[in-house]
């Protein structure tokens, strides 16, 4: 099935052509975890980041892994949060490939919240 004129295929994984964005300069992890800072838990109002949601970060050249958590398992906002982390990083420009692995071990606790998370949340 063709896309309409002037408007690209919709898919589920974005990779972007060989070289495409090279001219912009490589991320880094500091970049990656600025990025995802914008990715809310829209229950909590805290971003993954600050909520210690994510357990593992990889970055290689425009590549980015990512293993990462939620609050629980049977969290009805699975798909909202982990889309929004996929969203925010297939957007920048020096990104070309993004692998997002849910993991529910170890189990989420309290005790990853950043001190940003604590204060957000009302922990002292």
């Amino acid at each position: 099935m063709k896309a309409p004129k002037g408007k690209p295929p919709e898919t589920g994984h974005r990779r972007r052509p060989e070289g495409a964005g090279r001219e912009i300069s490589m991320v880094d992890k500091d970049t990656v975890l600025e990025l995802l800072k914008q990715v809310y838990d829209p229950e909590l109002g805290v971003n993954v980041v600050d909520l210690g949601l994510i357990y593992e970060l990889d970055v290689e050249g425009g590549r980015v892994r990512i293993r990462m958590t939620l609050t629980t398992p049977g969290c009805p906002l699975h798909e909202a949060i982990v889309g929004g982390v996929r969203r925010v990083l297939e957007r920048h420009p020096g990104i070309e490939d993004v692998d997002v692995r849910v993991v529910w071990e170890p189990r989420w606790t309290p005790e990853r919240l950043t001190p940003a998370g604590r204060e957000a949340l009302g922990f002292f």
